[in-house]
């Protein structure tokens, strides 16, 4: 490409903090759906939501033979519950998240689908259970368009990524429990999840990998980045060089970050992202002793 790539549009974390809290616990909301009603698989295959042309969905969810699904449509700003038989259920994006929960809970009794999710928030600090959340109650349209933009336009990059992986890997999948599009790639060795180690980490931290994506910030991060991390890590996995320059390892957050903003700021903003997903993934394989035929380049 000659000149400056255009078209990635900025993220100040504190101007969309409010509207990123509330969406969060949307998608929380809709995530707990998939994890109740699915079947379980290793590693919490069985929860993640996938980006679509115009948000967030669950995928087809299965209740009895028929299935569901759930789409944060982040560009006419509501949510969308569907079923196979052809029933369709809307609501406005906006408003505060006991409310939502209340409305989703309503819009699946009209399509006969009865469920109990666990109504406190997963891997936050300070969690409001959702029936008592009048707290995260602010949804500007088009700091979730933005949000949504960046997230469209990151995730095809991390397919890209995804594609020269030969072994076990997940699809690029959002989480919504710490709110990030990630890909992870499996050497295929087992691994002992800490002693005393919680639900979450007992059952999704018994693999190895190297793991890569995308993270919109929090209280102690407040910037958007894209981060990398192998696991368990290796030693001196620190001091592997990665790219672009901007790129580091950080001691407090345990995996490399690359700050957005050094990314949308650079000429090639698309080949920053492959150079960073590129280099902590050699990095991190060959210190875990990984095969280079795994990948095609």
């Amino acid at each position: 490409m000659n000149g400056r790539e255009t078209g990635w549009p900025a993220l100040p974390y504190e101007e969309w903090r409010e509207t990123k809290d509330t969406l969060h616990m949307y998608a929380q909301v809709i995530g707990k759906l998939r994890l109740a009603l699915s079947p379980p698989e290793p590693q919490w295959a069985h929860v993640p939501l996938y980006l679509t042309a115009r948000g967030l969905t669950t995928s087809p969810i299965p209740v009895g033979l028929r299935t569901i699904d759930a789409e944060l449509d982040l560009l006419a700003h509501e949510l969308v519950i569907r079923s196979s038989d052809g029933r369709v259920e809307r609501r406005p994006l906006g408003g505060d998240v006991a409310s939502f929960y209340a409305d989703v809970m309503r819009m699946l009794q009209k399509i006969d689908v009865s469920v109990a999710i666990s109504v406190v928030p997963s891997e936050v600090s300070d969690p409001i259970p959702f029936p008592d959340d009048r707290t995260h109650d602010t949804y500007v349209a088009e700091h979730a368009r933005r949000f949504f933009e960046v997230l469209s336009m990151v995730d095809v990059v991390m397919k890209e990524h995804r594609a020269a992986f030969r072994g076990r890997t997940t699809q690029v999948q959002f989480f919504w429990g710490t709110f990030d599009l990630a890909l992870t790639r499996y050497s295929g060795r087992a691994v002992e999840p800490p002693s005393g180690a919680g639900i979450i980490r007992r059952l999704g931290g018994d693999a190895e990998v190297i793991c890569a994506g995308w993270w919109a910030g929090d209280q102690r991060v407040k910037y958007p980045a894209l981060f990398a991390y192998g696991y368990p890590a290796p030693d001196g996995i620190e001091r592997v060089p990665v790219q672009p320059r901007e790129a580091e390892w950080s001691s407090a957050a345990g995996e490399f970050l690359l700050p957005y903003d050094a990314v949308r700021s650079s000429r090639e903003p698309r080949r920053a992202i492959h150079e960073f997903l590129n280099s902590t993934y050699r990095g991190a394989a060959s210190l875990m002793g990984w095969s280079s035929e795994l990948t095609t380049s």
